[in-house]
């Protein structure tokens, strides 16, 4: 069996530069504790040994780890792909590594990946549901590490939450596809998480603000075109007076399109449909779909800042920060 090659230690570079292994360590925590002649050779050493930093002592002694744990329900989902850019735009320069996890829109494997990060040291914990286990919520009490929660801003927080109004923005979206004469409006739900449950509450709100009855069609399984699709055939033949359909995303928004268009059915004309988050594909698309725009860079980047502003010491001045959204009418409604 090949042996396993030997790690570069912090006394190699420091025998390389010929300075003490604390000198070093100094310039890897903070290379302005070291002169500027020295920062050079230091780091020419580091990159030509190959040297990994150890950051386990660190992390052992309860010093700071310089990581931040993040949480997504889904790390194929665009929405959250672009949530973690936004994140790492502010973590990145700051010195801070992002440490990923992924529950699959379940409570119960998100409680498990808190304890995993927490287990790591984590400095902060930014989380993607606004709904956790008790377990969850206690471990993160005793942890005492700032925490954010993202993407819903009427939830109650745990200490602070940046999103945007669920139900205000669906409710915005119904208002809209019932001015245009949609009232045989039915709504596609898929995952049934909390999010979900609020763009219904403000679907199911107005449609009854103006007399007319809510209906739905729910699923628990994962959004997809090919489940927009599903939907949409099922809605023809369980409600074929629909006129309009609101969906709880853009997949399920474009499927339900395309599947129109393969069907014979005209759009907007026969039936209407919107959806919400505006991908970048739902502006290019024919017809170009009516979604919600909700601003998911935007809540990664202010929800770090306002990590890194705890992480130094500073006091929470907004608990709830809530975002605009914009309703983009597009050709589909």
């Amino acid at each position: 069996m090949t042996a396993k090659p030997k790690r570069p230690t912090l006394q190699d570079v420091a025998n390389q530069v010929g300075v003490t292994k604390m000198t070093v360590s100094r310039y890897l925590r903070d290379p302005s504790q070291v002169s500027a002649a020295l920062q050079t050779k230091i780091a020419a050493a580091v990159e030509a040994l190959g040297y990994i930093p150890n950051r386990a002592p660190d992390i052992l002694s309860n010093a700071k780890s310089y990581a931040i744990g993040v949480l997504v329900p889904s790390l194929t989902n665009q929405v959250f792909a672009e949530v973690i850019r936004g994140i790492e735009k502010v973590t990145g320069p700051a010195g801070y590594q992002t440490m990923l996890a992924h529950y699959g829109y379940s409570a119960e494997i998100e409680e498990k990946n808190i304890a995993s990060l927490l287990s790591y040291n984590v400095d902060a914990m930014i989380l993607s549901e606004s709904v956790h286990t008790e377990r969850a919520r206690k471990m993160l009490d005793t942890a005492g590490i700032p925490v954010v929660e993202i993407m819903d801003s009427a939830s109650p927080a745990i200490s602070q939450a940046v999103g945007f109004d669920n139900q205000a923005a669906a409710a915005a979206m119904t208002e809209q596809m019932l001015a245009r004469g949609r009232h045989n409006l039915v709504y596609f739900a898929a995952r049934m998480d909390a999010r979900t449950h609020l763009r219904y509450l403000g679907y199911e709100q107005v449609m009854l603000a103006h007399g007319l009855p809510p209906r739905s069609i729910e699923t628990e399984e994962a959004s997809s075109f090919s489940l927009g699709a599903t939907l949409l055939r099922q809605t023809l033949q369980e409600m074929p007076a629909t006129n309009g359909i609101f969906c709880t995303n853009d997949d399920l928004a474009i499927g339900a399109i395309y599947e129109c268009q393969r069907l014979g059915i005209a759009v907007p004309e026969q039936m209407a449909v919107a959806g919400f988050h505006g991908h970048d594909i739902s502006q290019v698309m024919v017809p170009r779909l009516a979604t919600v725009i909700t601003p998911r860079e935007q809540i990664g980047k202010v929800a770090a800042e306002q990590i890194l502003q705890r992480l130094r010491g500073e006091p929470v001045t907004e608990k709830v920060m809530t975002l605009d959204v914009t309703i983009a009418l597009g050709e589909s409604i």
